[in-house]
């Protein structure tokens, strides 16, 4: 008897079912070493934004959203083509080889030329982290259905927290005892291992959905199909995905107030590239451990006891409250809770509820409109964010103040993408 009441305690605590361990294991390990690659170089990203001048960093977000529209077509090119693994696994070996170029860059580059090189390899980390977290997120939406997601995608965002965790340690433990270029080698030995687990996963998948989609293995081996142009037209035509492309825009928006803000903050009390890189990782170590918490514990009960549509507004509403505190009392100590607070309630309540959207979508929209959407969108709202940030500094205005309509607006948008989300769901037809 107490076996089966530590197995009834197991399963309230983590819900898995028979037959989705191993799929499990390999999105963990898939996400886990992405998340590991990323983390390791962000705060090198960090570090040389702020090199490059603070006051040039809106520049860099210009730079990183006009990469993200020329990246995307030629991605869509790839789904259109190939079956889902040889396009995932050709789209990360594209960013391995960038990440060797830019470790030989940076050994090569002098004073000066390590500036602009920073200046590029921003632009490119910022296009990398939202194609590579795309990219996987897509294929989770594509393996799980809605029910699964309630119930894994917490656990699987718990994966990513590990590898983020494990990138801020190395990056924190090593970036001032190693040359950058090592940190970079690091980044691209994660990624081939995300490759890897790419593979095993996307064999594992069609098993998951079987007794509901009995031709899903010719479904995962065959081409996505469709047009070049898809993402973008499809998402113009969709209320439901404008509304998704509205919540990640009002997101980007108010993180960008918040990054502009930290980013002189980390100027005017660290001096040099090593130490703000370290500063920046130990934030990072901070965040993701609390968040782990969170995800392993509290995301998926949150999820199905709650439901989609609280669960999608609860990162907006802290965002009304933290801006509503910064306005009042804009301190150094109220502004790092607030980014905190935030970041810990993006990834562990907000993030794994947005990708669950998606799991009312074709599969064309998965692959094709999700990236646009995740990536053209976000740094879109980087623009709108970091533009508003200059011209609201210029006129001596308050951002925290401005922010507020915004965040507001946001949570009125996250109420209704959950209902229509639930409405999408109900509608759909039973499995065979």
């Amino acid at each position: 008897m107490p076996s089966e009441a530590a197995a009834d305690a197991r399963a309230r605590l983590i819900d898995v079912r028979p037959g989705e361990w191993r799929a499990l294991g390999w999105a963990w390990l898939y996400v886990l070493a992405m998340m590991s690659s990323y983390y390791v170089i962000r705060p090198v990203r960090d570090a040389m934004g702020i090199e490059g001048g603070v006051e040039n960093l809106q520049w860099l977000f210009t730079g990183t959203l006009l990469a993200m529209i020329a990246i995307n077509p030629a991605y869509a090119a790839l789904v259109q083509r190939w079956a889902r693994e040889r396009f995932i696994s050709v789209t990360y070996a594209f960013f391995m080889a960038n990440l060797l170029l830019f470790a030989l860059a940076l050994h090569m580059a002098d004073a000066t030329q390590r500036v602009w090189v920073g200046r590029v390899f921003f632009i490119w980390v910022s296009v990398f982290n939202l194609f590579v977290v795309s990219v996987f997120w897509a294929l989770m939406v594509d393996v799980f259905d809605t029910a699964q997601a309630r119930r894994l995608f917490g656990l699987i965002s718990a994966g990513a927290t590990v590898g983020a965790i494990c990138g801020s340690a190395i990056a924190s433990g090593f970036a001032q005892h190693v040359p950058t270029t090592w940190l970079l080698l690091a980044s691209v030995a994660l990624l081939g291992v995300a490759v890897a687990a790419v593979r095993h996963l996307s064999r594992l998948a069609p098993a998951l959905r079987t007794a509901c989609a009995p031709h899903a293995r010719e479904e995962a081996d065959a081409p996505i199909g469709g047009g070049l142009l898809a993402g973008v037209s499809h998402t113009l035509r969709s209320p439901y995905l404008l509304g998704i492309c509205l919540y990640i825009l009002l997101y980007a928006v108010t993180s960008t107030f918040l990054y502009f803000q930290q980013a002189g903050i980390v100027r005017d009390h660290f001096a040099g590239r090593a130490a703000r890189t370290a500063f920046f990782a130990n934030v990072d170590l901070v965040v993701n451990v609390l968040t782990l918490g969170v995800q392993l514990f509290v995301t998926a009960r949150f999820l199905q006891r709650w439901g989609v549509t609280l669960t999608l507004a609860l990162l907006p509403a802290l965002t009304v409250l933290g801006f509503g505190v910064l306005a009042v009392a804009p301190t150094v100590a109220v502004l790092v809770t607030v980014q905190v607070l935030r970041r810990v309630g993006n990834f562990g309540f907000a993030k794994p509820t947005r990708e669950l959207l998606f799991t009312v979508t074709t599969r064309e929209d998965k692959y094709k409109a999700k990236p646009v959407i995740d990536t053209v969108v976000y740094r879109g709202g980087d623009q709108v964010g970091s533009w508003s940030y200059a011209l609201l500094g210029w006129l001596g205005a308050g951002p925290a103040l401005v922010a507020l309509p915004v965040a507001l607006l946001w949570v009125v948008n996250a109420v209704w993408l959950g209902r229509r989300q639930a409405a999408m769901a109900a509608a759909a037809p039973p499995p065979a």
